[in-house]
């Protein structure tokens, strides 16, 4: 408990040093949350033309597809205020930058992939995605209770450890490749497989992004949790999966390590 206190001070302060080096420059900081604010709005045209159209899609009715997309928005919003530091990783390694964080008193890992958070990223995702979580919420009619938010929030925070644990893992080839660009961009691109619920793919590609590659696990599970369309294996996996992707991109990034060669080697 000691130590998780003491991380999440550390945490604290890289936020504060993040936001200060983000006004800064503010023009940056102001572009940034437009771009994001853009790409959000690109996202949106897809609730608006469910809604214009105004049918289901099977058991989902386009206010159930507006919970998915606030969801969808909310770990988006999170994902992309450390995801920066994932991209980093590659150039460190390959110039030896590695080495000034190596001997720091502090775990490597937590340091290189949460040193800088850009908050313009995450502020209007999560603002946006809040409102269409809580609107659809109440438009769809569903539970609201101890149990339904509690099970809600602990499925969305399974969700935003997955994320980092499973896209950790391409960034950690750069250990062994001089470029990971290419598997990063369909890591990338899986992602958007996620700004739609995975009840409107079929069976087969649903099980695998369940339990093969659990990206359907990230955002789809706080929903299906509220709708009761989560089985029981469903519900444990749901939990467990985000604790073994992230024992797994653990034991990668150590592995990894040790086949690092400094600078000076």
């Amino acid at each position: 408990m000691k130590k998780i206190v003491y991380y999440l001070k550390i945490m604290g302060v890289f936020a504060k040093y993040s936001l200060m080096s983000a006004l800064e420059y503010r023009i940056n900081f102001i572009t940034g949350i437009t771009v994001e604010m853009g790409w959000m709005l690109i996202k949106l045209l897809y609730v608006a033309i469910i809604y214009k159209a105004g049918t289901n899609i099977g058991i989902l009715t386009p206010d159930h597809i507006l919970l998915f997309v606030g969801i969808y928005l909310v770990l988006t919003g999170v994902y992309m205020l450390y995801s920066g530091n994932f991209s980093a990783l590659p150039g460190m390694v390959q110039h030896g930058e590695l080495d000034l964080y190596i001997v720091k008193p502090l775990s490597l890992q937590f340091l290189i992939t949460m040193r800088r958070l850009d908050f313009a990223y995450l502020l209007p995702d999560l603002a946006a995605g809040i409102i269409m979580i809580v609107t659809g919420w109440r438009l769809a009619e569903l539970p609201v209770g101890f149990l339904p938010i509690a099970g809600f929030l602990f499925y969305l925070l399974c969700g935003a450890l997955l994320t980092y644990s499973l896209f950790l893992l391409p960034y950690l080839l750069s250990f062994w490749t001089v470029s990971v660009g290419g598997i990063a961009d369909i890591s990338n691109a899986l992602w958007d497989f996620n700004n739609m619920p995975s009840l409107i793919y079929g069976k087969w590609f649903r099980r695998i992004g369940t339990y093969i590659l659990p990206i359907f696990v990230i955002t789809n599970f706080p929903g299906l949790f509220l709708m009761g369309e989560l089985s029981p294996f469903a519900c444990f996996w749901g939990a467990a999966a985000p604790l073994l992707f992230f024992a797994l991109s653990r034991a990668l990034w150590k592995f990894a390590l040790k086949r690092y060669s400094s600078a000076s080697s």
